[in-house]
């Protein structure tokens, strides 16, 4: 997840400013990232519209990790 931002969050890890929700959300989007993968692949039988609520979970915890991250790079000039 947010592949260009690593170095950023690895910062937020290493400073331990990785807060608990943040945590939560990154753990859950790589959660739903290998099931929806093992939907896609066939490894786990799924419908259009169960796939299709996970893909519109994940893209949310992108877009709300998206702005802790931007907001930390802010704050701490990065």
């Amino acid at each position: 997840m947010l592949h260009e931002y690593r170095d950023v969050i690895t910062h937020m890890k290493e400073n331990n400013a990785a807060n608990a929700h943040f945590l939560k959300i990154f753990d859950r989007h790589n959660d739903l990232d290998d099931q929806i993968t093992k939907a896609e692949n066939g490894d786990v039988p799924m419908t259009d519209m169960e796939l299709e609520v996970l893909k519109k979970e994940k893209l949310h915890l992108k877009d709300e990790a998206y702005a802790m991250i931007i907001d930390y790079k802010k704050t701490h000039a990065l």
